[in-house]
């Protein structure tokens, strides 16, 4: 039988106050956050995290003091083995906090797999996230003497199982939001700055699939539905509209809204702290009428089972290429930065 590592790439986040600090200089020193050349990138992620460990920490502190995130991440990884069952073992390579991807690296190379598929809890695919993941990776995977096969799920923005999941766990919430009126759906991701989505990075179009795709799986007549986006910080003008400014309009309009974390498959600051603390208050700030957050994905059994097949699906393919949820590139032409092999 074969021997298969599957190893999931994931954000990471600090695991104690103390973590903070270095977490936020992996996450200022990666090129693909910040372009400069060294030593000027490593000068300004010192500069950048010593300015917002304080406000990063204050956030931490909301929540117990670190990051849900790895745990979750395990949770995800226990369902996924079991799911495969067999001789496959998950594995995971955070981007910016441990285990990192030397650590997933050596771990797969004393399992002696015949095989590896990376799969990236990143649904959708962008330059900021997937491929920098993949890039740590494979330099990791070398220093580590690692060769085997290797084939890559690059993105699986409209995967069913993670539609379907999504949608079941919007359904009672938005029969909820609807006793305080017709509620307006907000499908929140993390923002991006406008020049690299420019750039022809396709992680928005891709969210909007994810999204357009979950209303038709509602198939819920007339919804009122929005695409939004959160976790803007510094000067640049990044996509939107902004989910702050949504919210405020919901108020206006006196608007119940249910807020759906699109490009989250796990809880973590992003919506811990960020939209069900600090945007809720801005919600009853403003008068929305009603504000409820959809869960993320987590282990829903549906999430769980389309990771399986991404998976299954990727062995079955040649190996050493990066393909989409389709097998092939998914993403439209002016999406240059599109990754998956030809």
């Amino acid at each position: 039988m074969t021997r298969r590592a599957v190893v999931l790439f994931n954000l990471g986040g600090p695991d104690s106050p103390e973590a903070v600090r270095p977490f936020l200089f992996n996450l200022f020193n990666d090129p693909s956050i910040i372009g400069l050349p060294q030593p000027l990138r490593f000068v300004l992620a010192r500069l950048l995290a010593a300015r917002r460990a304080v406000t990063a920490a204050e956030n931490y502190n909301r929540i117990g003091g670190s990051s849900p995130l790895l745990a979750n991440t395990r949770l995800q990884a226990e369902a996924l083995q079991a799911a495969l069952g067999g001789d496959t073992r998950v594995f995971i390579a955070m981007r910016y906090w441990h285990p990192m991807s030397d650590e997933a690296a050596a771990a797969v190379k004393a399992y002696e797999p015949d095989e590896i598929v990376l799969l990236p809890l990143y649904p959708q695919f962008s330059t900021t996230t997937t491929a920098s993941s993949h890039r740590e990776w494979t330099q990791a995977a070398r220093r580590a003497g690692l060769d085997r096969p290797t084939r890559t799920i690059c993105c699986h923005p409209t995967e069913p199982g993670f539609v379907t999941a999504i949608a079941a766990l919007i359904r009672p919430v938005l029969a909820a939001a609807g006793e305080s009126g017709k509620p307006r759906v907000l499908f929140s991701a993390h923002g991006l700055p406008r020049k690299v989505v420019r750039g022809g990075d396709p992680y928005q179009w891709q969210v909007e699939q994810t999204a357009a795709a979950v209303v038709r799986e509602l198939a819920v007549r007339e919804l009122d539905h929005v695409v939004c986006y959160q976790s803007r910080v510094g000067p640049l003008e990044w996509i939107g509209p902004y989910t702050e400014a949504e919210i405020e309009r919901a108020g206006r309009e006196h608007m119940p809204l249910v807020v759906v974390p699109i490009s989250f498959v796990s809880e973590h600051s992003e919506t811990l702290v960020e939209l069900d603390i600090d945007y809720r208050d801005r919600a009853e700030k403003h008068g929305v009428p009603a504000y409820l957050r959809v869960p993320t994905v987590s282990t829903h059994p549906a999430f769980i089972a389309g990771l399986a097949r991404l998976v299954v699906t990727a062995a079955a393919l040649p190996a050493s290429g990066r393909r989409s949820e389709t097998g092939m590139r998914l993403c439209p032409a002016h999406c240059g930065r599109c990754f998956a092999t030809p």
